[in-house]
């Protein structure tokens, strides 16, 4: 553990490393325990990496909205990750999108496969940035051969009802308007 002050430590590290790990974890563990560990890594990271974006306090508050966003987009950028819009798609519900996420792969295509350290990530950084709970669900993913990384934030229950709307076959659009 770094133990100097100011923004966290980064290292880079192939983007293989997400497929590796998932493959590693899941072989090791099973599907399901290696996607929460996968997930719960992911938020822990994002909360750190809080700071990087924002400086000392890791809150975003202050930040006009579009300026936020631009440097949400700029961090991750830099760092490898892909380019990520926001897109403000319903009052409870936002998307960030991206065609080039370094997590997914979609040169092996898999029903199944997913962004589960990105989602988890995701929800850390937004959480530590509004200074309270923020839950991430990915309804889209290039590893799933679609042309998209998207995931969905907002409050835990607004992502909840979103998912479960989703789990009995409602169309996104539909479940965006039952919410």
């Amino acid at each position: 553990m770094d133990s100097t002050v100011g923004a966290p430590r980064e290292i880079a590290v192939p983007v293989s490393v997400f497929g590796s790990l998932r493959e590693e974890l899941s072989k090791e563990a099973g599907t399901l325990p290696a996607v929460h560990a996968l997930h719960s890594a992911g938020y822990h990271a994002g909360t750190t990496a809080a700071t990087t974006l924002v400086g000392a306090s890791g809150n975003g508050a202050g930040i006009a909205q579009d300026a936020f966003w631009a440097r949400v987009s700029e961090f991750f950028q830099t760092r490898g990750w892909g380019e990520i819009r926001h897109e403000p798609v319903h009052g409870a519900i936002g998307f960030l999108t991206s065609s080039d996420w370094a997590e997914s792969n979609p040169d092996e295509v898999d029903p199944d496969a997913s962004c589960f350290f990105s989602t988890g990530f995701l929800s850390g950084l937004l959480s530590a940035l509004a200074g309270g709970p923020v839950a991430v669900l990915e309804i889209g993913c290039r590893t799933r051969g679609e042309k998209h990384c998207r995931f969905a934030f907002g409050s835990e229950t607004a992502i909840h009802r979103l998912y479960g709307q989703l789990l009995d076959g409602v169309g996104l659009a539909e479940a965006l308007d039952a919410l």
